[in-house]
């Protein structure tokens, strides 16, 4: 897998983490710096710890689906890709969460990182290292939290749907590419 291909799923990946710190933006306009950087720090890192689990727990069961790991990469990122397009078609109406309190935060980083496991799963099946992609993975986290709080303040309202359907047509290429190549 190619870095750029890494990236193209670390930044589908982090549409989830985007789009929830957006709403983060919109719903606490007064947030500071400080509780965008603790959102994209537990954001960030649960990514990178599910990707890490997901490809542990592929990796000891490789020797079991190595005759249609590519059908399983394939279904795995179009299934994260088409929930994530799905979830974006709902309406979400009740915003009254507050990111800065620990227990919701947490809640909030194991709902945005469950992607991350499935992907990892997909990367070992691919027979693909760890630990570049969940850096990347993590990274890209991180990033686009933090991103998507100074957008919400400001713009959040408007894109907030379009970056988590952006991300979901992303995971779901990169599947379809996947399954072509293995099957050509």
């Amino acid at each position: 897998m190619s870095l750029l291909e890494t990236t193209l799923i670390a930044l589908g990946l982090a549409m989830d983490c985007f789009a929830v710190s957006v709403a983060s933006g919109i719903c606490f306009p007064t947030m500071g710096p400080r509780i965008a950087f603790r959102m994209a720090l537990f954001f960030g890192g649960f990514q990178l710890a599910m990707a890490v689990i997901g490809w542990t727990a592929g990796f000891l069961l490789l020797p079991w689906i190595e005759s249609f790991d590519h059908w399983l990469a394939f279904a795995l990122l179009s299934a994260v890709g088409g929930r994530m397009i799905y979830e974006s078609r709902k309406d979400e109406t009740n915003r009254s969460y507050d990111p800065s309190r620990f227990p919701v935060l947490i809640a909030l980083s194991v709902a945005t990182s469950i992607d991350a496991l499935a992907v990892g799963v997909g990367i070992s099946v691919l027979g693909e290292p760890i630990p570049v992609a969940a850096s990347v993975i993590g990274s890209a986290s991180f990033i686009m939290t933090v991103a998507g709080v100074l957008l919400g303040k400001r713009f959040g309202h408007i894109f907030e749907k379009k970056f988590e359907i952006a991300g979901g047509l992303i995971l779901i290429g990169i599947g379809l590419k996947i399954l072509i190549e293995h099957l050509t």
